[in-house]
């Protein structure tokens, strides 16, 4: 029998130009346990992800902020405070880094996301005064409600599938996955992770991205 999966997405289910890696759909389509999609993507995207998949929709989105799990949306963190620090952010000439149309927060519902390429050091100091947090996910800085994390998300989900988080099996790339790493039963790193994902995951891979995780799932399935 496999285990059940808890899979961040960007720089773990993707290659390294960030496309979807095809041999997603090979394996996880007919994975015979759970299989929840973690992401610090808005939330419609791993419900998207879970549709093209064929996959229950049980996900972790925006880090932990908002969790579908059974039919249920529950959400966490203050959407508000976000975006009073991304806008206190842009008033002290800082900027988000996505354009008019935004579409990396367009949907998002309980945090707010920000380019790399912003002002780290300003966007930090206007958080702070909000007492709210930033991590960098590799993909972005997202500002965010202390407390909120995917791990947390995961003992959610559980509670409401009967699983225990040690049952799971997590694969990831990022700080965000650390709180993940640190409850499930499992944790891998690939290679292409940052220094915390990597100092708390059980086994760091000598594969990247998607070479990574399948190495992970192929040997699940023997």
């Amino acid at each position: 029998m496999v285990p059940p999966l808890v899979l961040d997405i960007d720089g773990t289910l993707t290659d390294a130009q960030s496309r979807l890696d095809p041999r997603a759909f090979d394996v996880l389509p007919s994975w015979d346990a759970p299989v929840i999609l973690a992401t610090g993507k808005a939330f419609p995207y791993p419900v998207s992800l879970c549709h093209y998949l064929g996959l229950p929709e049980t996900v972790i989105a925006e880090n932990g902020g908002v969790v579908l799990v059974d039919g249920e949306v529950t959400y966490a963190g203050n959407r508000e405070a976000a975006q009073a620090v991304a806008d206190e952010f842009v008033a002290r000439g800082g900027d988000l880094g996505w354009g008019t149309a935004d579409t990396v927060n367009r949907w998002r519902e309980t945090e707010i996301a920000v380019s790399l390429d912003a002002d780290e050091a300003l966007l930090r100091d206007v958080a702070d005064a909000f007492d709210l947090e930033v991590i960098d996910t590799g993909f972005a800085y997202h500002v965010k409600s202390h407390g909120v994390e995917k791990g947390v998300g995961l003992e959610h989900v559980c509670e409401t599938i009967d699983y225990d988080p040690e049952d799971f099996v997590a694969i990831g790339d990022s700080e965000n996955d650390a709180s993940t790493f640190r409850v499930v039963g499992q944790s891998y790193a690939v290679a292409n992770a940052d220094e915390v994902a990597k100092a708390a995951a059980d086994e760091v891979l000598e594969e990247s991205y998607m070479d990574g995780t399948y190495s992970v799932l192929d040997a699940l399935r023997e």
